[in-house]
């Protein structure tokens, strides 16, 4: 009898908990499809100018990480700066957006270098390890300004756990170079690669330094399976969208 009772039980809760769960489901799929519409709709919105434009799989994964964080309090929500460097395309493109979210434009869109044990026209391999002179995917917090051997540099804080957090000891900053300019692709047929820094042309590098320092979010894309299928912040669902 008590067996009976039982299954009776289970057989009338389970159609609730069924329903609780597809109701959860429905819940979260519209969710999704309301973060990527507004997504979407920031990216149509953006004015490249006479810049190039940047590619959409890259600005999404930046403004997911960029909310993300920006939830956390992790960012310096007064600047709604998101700087995008797209490694799959050549060191011969302006592959780095600045973007001015507020305002919807394009601040800065120039070259920018990559780690020389990366690759070398083109990026296709990334470490966190000291000492790879490699470059380092993810998202990032900027940090303070300082003076070093390349001139003013930003430091920059690793978010991303087991792909780029050993950043600051690595010591991967943002610093001019002159490597970075078409004067040296002109040369050399390739632009001039870092030891892992996100290095600039000398004559940008101020004015970027100066617009993204002090906690703005800086993303470092490129499709690499395991970072897009296990990096945190850029799979984890945006649960706020910013007014």
């Amino acid at each position: 009898m008590r067996k009976m009772l039982l299954c009776l039980s289970i057989y009338l809760i389970l159609p609730h908990y069924s329903r609780t769960a597809m109701a959860d489901e429905a819940e979260c799929i519209m969710r999704e499809h309301k973060v990527e519409r507004f997504i979407s709709e920031i990216y149509d919105e953006l004015d490249f100018g006479f810049s190039d434009k940047l590619p959409y799989d890259a600005f999404d994964l930046a403004y997911r990480g960029y909310v993300n964080l920006r939830n956390e309090n992790k960012l310096n929500n007064g600047h709604e700066i998101i700087t995008v460097c797209d490694f799959e395309l050549s060191s011969r493109q302006k592959r780095l957006w600045v973007i001015d979210l507020k305002n919807r434009k394009i601040l800065f869109n120039t070259l920018v270098a990559h780690g020389q044990g990366s690759g070398d026209e083109y990026a296709m391999s990334f470490s966190n390890k000291p000492n790879s002179h490699k470059s380092s995917l993810g998202l990032y917090v900027t940090g303070e300004t300082f003076e070093g051997e390349h001139g003013l540099g930003l430091r920059l804080h690793g978010m991303d756990e087991g792909f780029n957090d050993a950043a600051f000891d690595r010591d991967i900053v943002i610093h001019g170079a002159e490597y970075v300019s078409d004067k040296f692709i002109c040369r050399e047929d390739k632009l001039g690669r870092s030891w892992g820094c996100p290095a600039l042309p000398t004559d940008l590098t101020a004015a970027i330094v100066n617009t993204i320092k002090d906690s703005t979010c800086l993303f470092i894309y490129y499709p690499e399976h395991k970072y897009l299928n296990t990096a945190y912040w850029v799979n984890k669902k945006v649960t706020s969208l910013p007014r």
